[in-house]
């Protein structure tokens, strides 16, 4: 069996990986046909170090995959940090906040950079995906984090939120949703088919339509950044005006 070495990252969240401690090994073996429900393109086995041991494997064939500079116990902080909102362990999550000395900036900053490798999910959007609700509670109250990040396919966390809602839980996906949007959620970003996430709602969710239009509306009313500008400016000389007049007076 021919083995080609294919560095594509430490990707957790296929079920055809595994990882032993510090090490992560990478074969493709295009010379078989792939398992079911895998394509033959993405045909790809992170394996532990048996693998050597137990087939008599040439270990200069195999690679081994580094990790990230921080890690706890084996995996980085990132790792953890996507397992976490995957698992809707909070314990975890307060475990890796400890770890960067309970600094929110640090915090935040590593929540804002962890991404998937092949779907570009943040744990955010992982957590909306899953409806994981304990999770995303914490995750919004930290200050700093992008409430509105797009993975590879232009999706927010927001858009995932709505395709749970229509798949599994509609109540808990109502109100999970409700609670992006009143923490900043942007209903009007659209992802690379030019949908927002209104336009995924299927038609007999009417509340949620209502929910989604009624956010729209009311960020539309909002005054954007050169109007606040405007107004600023305005109230200013408006200021200044009244104390000329008292000085004259």
């Amino acid at each position: 069996m021919d083995l080609k070495i294919s560095p594509i990252g430490n990707i957790l969240w296929h079920p055809k990986c595994l990882r032993i401690g510090s090490a992560f090994f990478c074969i493709h073996r295009d010379s078989l046909s792939p398992p079911k429900n895998i394509s033959p393109t993405n045909f790809f086995y992170l394996i532990p170090q048996f693998i050597h041991r137990e087939n008599k494997l040439p270990i200069d064939r195999l690679r081994t995959m580094s990790h990230e500079n921080n890690t706890v116990e084996g995996a980085s902080l990132s790792e953890q940090l996507l397992e976490a909102a995957r698992r809707n362990n909070t314990e975890l999550l307060l475990t890796i906040k400890s770890e960067l000395n309970n600094d929110h900036k640090k915090l935040a900053e590593l929540i804002n950079s962890t991404r998937e490798i092949i779907t570009n999910n943040t744990a955010l959007h992982l957590a909306c995906h899953l409806g994981n609700w304990e999770f995303i509670d914490i995750v919004l109250d930290i200050e700093g984090v992008e409430i509105d990040p797009q993975n590879r396919e232009g999706e927010t966390p927001l858009h995932l939120a709505v395709k749970y809602t229509n798949n599994d839980e509609p109540e808990h996906g109502y109100f999970v949703i409700d609670n992006l949007l009143d923490a900043g959620s942007d209903p009007r970003i659209k992802d690379k088919h030019h949908l927002t996430p209104k336009d995924y709602v299927t038609k007999d969710h009417e509340k949620l339509i209502q929910l989604l239009e009624s956010a729209e509306y009311a960020i539309s009313m909002e005054p954007t950044e050169s109007e606040q500008l405007d107004n600023f400016e305005d109230a200013h000389e408006e200021f200044s005006d009244d104390g000329s007049a008292s000085e004259s007076d």
